[in-house]
């Protein structure tokens, strides 16, 4: 399934939800499945900066030529959040990734409903996410 596809399969999963309490149940339930993020990613080299939950993203180039990233937080729906971008981004290709149109997030609306603080969190996940697909991408050529 392309980057697009999984993108619209979400905004579809999130759309059969009526009100924002279903919804960030939802996201909040994303999180929970993420893959366990190693003890060694836990530090400050792997914190998203600026978010105002702490936030770690990590990454790694399967054999494949695959990104597979790994991600936390000490909060259940910032956690979510980056749950959403994982969701769409992982397993695909670091080109795929830099090419990806992450504007996505605003059609779900979550935007909207958090604070101007975790909406600007959302934009720090985005180009962490795609920075370190860059990272990949220049090892790759």
């Amino acid at each position: 399934m392309s980057i697009t596809e999984k993108q619209k399969q979400l905004l579809e999963d999130l759309s059969f939800f009526q009100d924002w309490q279903e919804r960030y149940e939802y996201v909040i339930g994303l999180g929970k499945k993420l893959a366990p993020l190693p003890a060694s990613s836990r530090d400050a080299d792997h914190l998203i900066k600026g978010c105002q939950s702490q936030v770690w993203l990590d990454a790694a180039l399967n054999g494949d030529g695959k990104v597979e990233f790994f991600a936390d937080s000490d909060s259940l729906i910032t956690k979510g959040m980056i749950a959403l971008f994982v969701t769409v981004l992982n397993h695909e290709t670091p080109d795929d990734i830099l090419q990806a149109d992450m504007n996505f997030i605003e059609k779900t609306g979550l935007k909207e409903h958090l604070a101007p603080t975790r909406a600007n969190a959302l934009s720090l996940m985005a180009t962490q996410m795609k920075q370190r697909a860059l990272t990949f991408s220049h090892l790759r050529s």
